[in-house]
């Protein structure tokens, strides 16, 4: 009752603002080819500190209601909406999506590997996380980039979607569960070391947070890799 009344609060607010949202236009087509869509985006790549979060977003074929109703409620790039509004939608995509998951890449992955790799290892620990019955037709789509050596996926059955999370629900739900959990760790993590002020800025290279590298130097969050042209400039 309680989600259904969030459900609703968030439909109403997104019909009256009028704006444009990712849709079910990919995942319907492949519905009814008989896949399982999932939907995968990261969060974190630019930062500084904190790890890369994947997330990943099941949907098997939804009734026609069900997902007209997933359509008008808000949902899209995680970066385009407010805390308070990505808790929201998160609530409501755990409630109806069929399986999501969540992989975190350390900053030591990233350090040791770059970018590209920790985002391709990240997605297929997250793909894995959501445990999926063997035999089911799977078909993913990704934001930007394929990723390879995807076991019972292959390039074959996914589509690498440009500006993705503003175009396929599968996605932006990845990226809306992605980014709550990532924003959750590195308030944790600024717990721990309040001076880089990672609960507000996410531990992005904020001014803030380089001066704090500038007068404390780097912690064990902190990607190195990212970090070697910023330590010579302050």
């Amino acid at each position: 009752m309680k989600h259904q009344t969030i459900f609703k609060k968030v439909q109403v607010k997104c019909l009256v603002m009028k704006k444009s949202f990712p849709t079910f236009f990919y995942e319907r087509r492949l519905w009814k080819k008989g896949y399982c869509v999932i939907g995968i985006d990261e969060v974190g790549r630019g930062a500084l500190a904190g790890p890369l979060v994947v997330g990943a977003a099941c949907f098997e074929s939804l009734e026609r209601d069900i997902a007209n109703e997933l359509e008008r409620v808000g949902i899209n790039d995680s970066k385009k909406l407010t805390p308070r509004r990505r808790a929201h939608l998160s609530r409501i995509i755990r409630e109806k999506v069929t399986h999501y998951s969540v992989a975190e890449i350390s900053p030591s992955i990233i350090n040791k590997y770059g970018i590209v790799k920790a985002f391709a290892t990240g997605s297929r620990k997250a793909i894995r996380n959501l445990r999926l019955k063997d035999g089911l037709k799977k078909y993913l789509l990704v934001d930007a980039y394929a990723i390879k050596y995807l076991q019972g996926i292959g390039l074959k059955n996914q589509k690498a979607i440009i500006h993705g999370d503003e175009k396929s629900i599968s996605i932006a739900a990845a990226s809306i569960i992605a980014k709550v959990h990532r924003d959750r760790l590195m308030r944790k993590f600024h717990r721990q070391h309040p001076r880089y002020k990672w609960k507000k800025n996410k531990g992005y290279g904020t001014k803030e947070h380089r001066e704090a590298l500038k007068n404390y130097g780097k912690t064990k969050h902190h990607r190195v890799l990212f970090l070697r042209k910023l330590l010579k400039e302050v």
